[in-house]
């Protein structure tokens, strides 16, 4: 599956549902977005059973504050409607597959109840 372009209309939607969504905020001014686009673009063909959104935080501003990105590309992971990953700069091939596969093996039931935990800690 191509990547997805994300907007506020349909950003709930796709992230939300289960399975994994890999998110890429970037801009078309910004270089580093640009030379990561083609990575991120043949990971999303070998791994159709994924979503691969786009978030062009020019034309989408209000997704871009929502998730306080400051620095981009940013690269951000959900799983079954959870944020479990999201770091600022482009990512070799090697990472972004690997970061897939860190992702796929997450036991979603032991992330939320780590959340869980976490939340009373404060």
């Amino acid at each position: 599956m191509a990547t997805v372009e994300l907007t506020t209309a349909n950003f709930d939607e796709v992230a939300e549902r289960d399975g994994i969504v890999l998110l890429d905020f970037w801009a078309d001014w910004c270089g580093p977005c640009k030379r990561f686009a083609p990575v991120y673009e043949r990971s999303s063909e070998k791994h159709p059973e994924i979503v691969f959104g786009k978030v062009d935080t020019e034309a989408q501003q209000e997704l871009g504050a929502k998730f306080n990105i400051r620095s981009i590309p940013t690269v951000m992971a959900i799983k079954d409607g959870v944020i479990v990953y999201a770091q600022p700069g482009a990512l070799p091939e090697s990472a972004l597959e690997n970061l897939i596969e860190q992702v796929e093996k997450l036991d979603m039931e032991e992330v939320r109840q780590q959340m869980g935990d976490h939340e009373h800690k404060h």
